[in-house]
């Protein structure tokens, strides 16, 4: 065990002490620097990596690895998926309760500080949260969603703001929270949703918001898919169920962060066998789930103001893209985790069998895919996958991707070719026991 940090766990102060987990020099430089942040699970911890935006290369700053080892429960509880509120002065990381741990531990959301030297500090406490299992934030950085799994109403942690999805059993869908400098406040929720004829009880576990604020030119030069495109004047949430393969639709009251089921007899999309993934088209247009047991990727068009000509109404329903879902190449294969390029231009799935990044083209027209060349590139050993398990984030340049491998304790780096949304494969970084979440900026 590293000598820095024996007095802190021998001491039992560990919660009050998280701000002093840090290295004493910081190579992080805003102009020349970009920042990961990795929750890992086997020291309970997040640590800061800075990386050159002209190399790739490296260096680890907050708990570096070689420093983490031996160590166990320095967070409250375990940490799993994360996000980084759009200026990147916070992240939000899920901690899960857990009884390995002699201190105390607590299932919820926590919020954590990054300093301008790429350093971290707890903002706070672990706010109470149901069962979370996914985040995602929305592009302003007002509210946070959380998408709650097969959480049900268990007084131990329950949170009465947060909506029901079903009447029998009572469980809870998703949770919002306002945001304030770091903080996060119960968004009040009051609906509840009637069960749905045929379902089985939901078990959420993936959601995606659409844009309310589009990209223009990225670094003065790279133009996205939308330039110029109108600013979204409305705002969805779409939360994958993955027992009833489907996608749940709401509405967000852009202003409150309150959300209600849109219109019609029918709150979800169908999708392909055991939905997995989510991912929104930063352009507001599509939005893209993967199917995990059948080895595909669905998409859909929103039905919402940028595409009113294909819809009566644009009530942000999803309507299915033509000659989807389409197939993964390569014959065992398991999509998993999936984002869309800062751009608008690429759809990258995570292959959690095979250990792949698959990549694919977005018509700007019609939402449908065609594979890149390559098809798809090798990461670390993703290993056991599930809600938390695995995360592939892009930074907001287009320019650096990153893949958290939960088994082989690395995250992989790639560069990407904004223009063709190649990926050129960096030396895998090595961070502590079974990352998770991650974060860049």
């Amino acid at each position: 065990m590293s000598t820095r940090f024996a007095w802190l766990l021998g001491a039992g102060v560990v919660l009050a002490a998280m701000s002093l987990l840090l290295a004493c020099n910081s190579l992080y430089n805003r102009q020349s620097n970009g920042l990961m942040l990795v929750a890992s699970q086997g020291s309970s911890i997040v640590q800061t990596f800075s990386f050159s935006l002209a190399s790739g290369v490296v260096t680890g700053i907050s708990n570096p690895t070689s420093d983490t080892t031996d160590l166990v429960c320095i967070l409250p509880g375990i940490p799993a998926s994360m996000v980084l509120d759009p200026a990147g002065n916070f992240a939000y990381t899920i901690i899960n309760s857990t009884d390995t741990c002699t201190n105390p531990t607590q299932t919820g959301i926590l919020a954590l500080k990054v300093n301008s030297d790429g350093t971290i500090a707890n903002k706070g406490t672990v706010i109470p949260d149901p069962n979370p299992v996914a985040l995602t934030m929305d592009s302003a950085g007002k509210f946070l969603f959380v998408a709650e799994g097969l959480g049900t109403l268990a007084a131990a942690n329950s949170n009465p703001n947060c909506p029901q999805t079903l009447t029998i059993p009572a469980q809870y869908g998703v949770c919002v929270y306002a945001i304030s400098n770091g903080s996060l406040t119960p968004v009040p929720q009051t609906f509840t949703l009637p069960p749905q004829q045929g379902f089985q009880t939901s078990n959420f576990v993936a959601l995606a918001l659409t844009p309310t604020i589009l990209p223009g030119v990225i670094n003065g030069t790279q133009t996205s898919a939308c330039f110029q495109q109108a600013a979204p004047t409305t705002e969805f949430l779409y939360m994958v169920d993955q027992p009833n393969n489907a996608v749940w639709q709401f509405a967000v009251n852009i202003s409150t962060g309150t959300i209600t089921p849109t219109p019609g007899l029918n709150p979800v999309a169908a999708t392909d066998q055991i939905p997995a993934g989510i991912a929104t088209d930063p352009c507001d247009r599509f939005v893209y789930v993967t199917d995990s047991l059948s080895g595909k990727l669905s998409a859909y068009v929103i039905c919402n103001a940028a595409v009113v000509n294909q819809c009566p109404v644009p009530d942000g329903h999803l309507i299915p893209v033509a000659n989807s879902p389409f197939s993964l190449t390569g014959t065992t294969v398991s999509p998993g985790p999936v984002v869309v390029d800062p751009l608008g231009n690429n759809v990258y799935v995570v292959d959690t069998l095979g250990s792949h990044i698959f990549i694919f083209h977005i018509s700007p027209v019609t939402g449908s895919v065609t594979a890149g060349i390559p098809a798809s590139v090798p990461t670390g050993q993703i290993g056991a996958v599930g809600p938390g398990r695995t995360q592939i984030v892009i930074r907001s340049d287009g320019n650096w991707m990153f893949v958290s491998n939960f088994t082989s304790g690395t995250v992989s780096q790639f560069s990407i070719v904004p223009q063709t949304g190649a990926l050129a494969t960096l030396p895998d970084i090595t961070t502590d026991n079974q990352p998770t979440g991650i974060a860049v900026k």
